[in-house]
């Protein structure tokens, strides 16, 4: 089993930067995913990484502004946030998952997430 924390959330105005961590711990995990929930929406997925940090894939509604990375060392992944914009507020979790034919896939591993509110 994986267990997993977030942090990094918080306050940011509109076009600002958050950077995100999540660290990871128990059995080894490869694929991982950032996903967000809105309130009164449902979970999506907003950017996912593979093991060796190698392919990545985004929703379109954040590609060119944020950036997925991963330190395998450390046993975290980042989510850098940039340009952020209201409709981007949400609790945001980490995941360990799979992909198939290029696709993410969320696994079981679930945090408490943690908070983004973009706002002026």
């Amino acid at each position: 089993q994986v267990q997993v924390e977030e942090s990094g959330g918080g306050w940011v105005q509109p076009g600002g930067s958050l950077r995100l961590s999540c660290k990871w711990s128990g059995r080894t995990v490869y694929v991982m995913g950032w996903l967000r929930q809105a309130p009164g929406k449902e979970r999506e997925f907003v950017a996912g990484i593979s093991g060796s940090g190698s392919f990545t894939t985004y929703s379109d509604s954040v590609r060119g502004r944020f950036t997925i990375s991963r330190d395998n060392t450390e046993k975290t992944v980042f989510l850098q946030m940039n340009n952020l914009q209201p409709e981007d507020t949400a609790v945001y979790y980490c995941n360990d998952g799979r992909y198939s034919s290029e696709i993410y896939y969320p696994g079981d591993s679930w945090g408490q997430g943690t908070q983004v509110t973009v706002s002026a």
